[in-house]
């Protein structure tokens, strides 16, 4: 403690005192916002995970979408009963895009709207602070006992009750992004759901449209070019049984499609890569651990990885790869990007 020694005799210079208080308050700000951002790195032996001290990350998805830079979408499937909890960890932990399906048989949909709904009320977030993107998932990939609309119905009132109950479910009066889940058995059946999909863009219910689980150029293209409201996102598995969408991806760099990545750390063939002593150095130089180096690597190509993790920490790392681009860092050279594309064998 500094203890201060009053002179009774001398006489105070007012306007210096309130000039001193008032520059150890400004100190004191910057310090603590400072401080609410400065990452505490915890050291074990398979992590080296930087997790912000405080509340993280006070960007929106409008700051980030009209950045023009990447960012991490967090996934929410295979979640059931905790998905309301998670993502609520995750909106707090700093992610502001979030991914989930109407398909009860994977999804937990209502979940997912009750998570967004808590987190900002605790966060004051408005709804534009968040970016939402759901799926209309066809028939054969629904569970029969536990479908979103009437399977009797036609195909295009299908995908209409659909959309209801994603409104209803996120608790929102608009969609950010409404993606079909898959094409459908033919092109054809494709087009008939993609025109109701465009019919409620016009609507203002949805804001733009995607497809996933499309591996096939040809396919894709027809669909682009059949399209009125053309496909702002694919979302597919990255694995080698694909070829990592290599042609793909060029088609979406090419025609300004975002391209979102699932499986990004989880199929074999990555995962095995990322074991390796090339990749483990690299990352350890760059303060990473493989596995947010990878999702740095997809980062830096201007794809979108989804992060699907349950673990906060976790969720603090990979949010902190997202903030680090934001703020303009380059991550990986492009002799490191290449040196990682070959490291993974793509």
């Amino acid at each position: 403690m500094v203890r201060i020694t009053k002179h009774p005799r001398r006489r105070r210079n007012r306007s210096n005192t309130f000039r001193s208080k008032w520059m150890l308050a400004i100190l004191l700000t910057v310090v603590g916002i400072s401080g609410t951002f400065t990452m505490r790195q915890k050291n074990s032996q398979n992590q080296n995970i930087g997790q912000p001290v405080g509340v993280a990350s006070a960007m929106s998805a409008t700051r980030i979408l009209a950045s023009g830079k990447p960012y991490l979408l967090y996934g929410t499937a295979w979640k059931e009963n905790e998905t309301s909890r998670l993502v609520h960890e995750a909106i707090k932990s700093g992610f502001r895009f979030v991914d989930t399906a109407c398909q009860p048989k994977h999804y937990n949909e209502p979940g997912v709207g009750e998570g967004i709904v808590e987190a900002m009320k605790e966060l004051d977030l408005s709804r534009s602070d968040l970016f939402i993107q759901t799926k209309f998932t066809s028939l054969n990939g629904q569970d029969p006992n536990r479908l979103p609309y009437d399977k009797h119905a036609p195909l295009e009132e299908q995908v209409r009750q659909s959309i209801e109950a994603s409104l209803k479910n996120l608790r929102t009066e608009y969609i950010d992004s409404l993606v079909l889940h898959s094409p459908m058995k033919n092109h054809q059946e494709t087009m008939r759901v993609w025109k109701v999909l465009e019919e409620k863009v016009d609507d203002g219910l949805i804001r733009q449209l995607g497809v996933s689980n499309c591996y096939d150029l040809r396919e894709f293209q027809m669909i682009y070019d059949d399209a009125t409201i053309k496909p702002k996102v694919l979302q597919n598995r990255f694995y080698s049984e694909s070829g990592f969408d290599v042609d793909l991806r060029e088609y979406c760099a090419n025609h300004d499609i975002r391209y979102q990545s699932f499986w990004t750390l989880t199929s074999g063939t990555t995962r095995q890569n990322l074991r390796k002593h090339e990749i483990e150095e690299m990352a350890k130089a760059k303060g990473l651990t493989p596995q947010t180096l990878m999702y740095a690597y997809m980062l830096e190509l201007g794809h979108t990885p989804l992060s699907g993790t349950t673990n906060q920490e976790h969720m603090f790392a990979d949010v902190s790869i997202m903030e680090r681009i934001q703020a303009g860092e380059t991550i990986l050279d492009e002799e490191e990007l290449n040196q990682m594309t070959e490291l993974l064998g793509i």
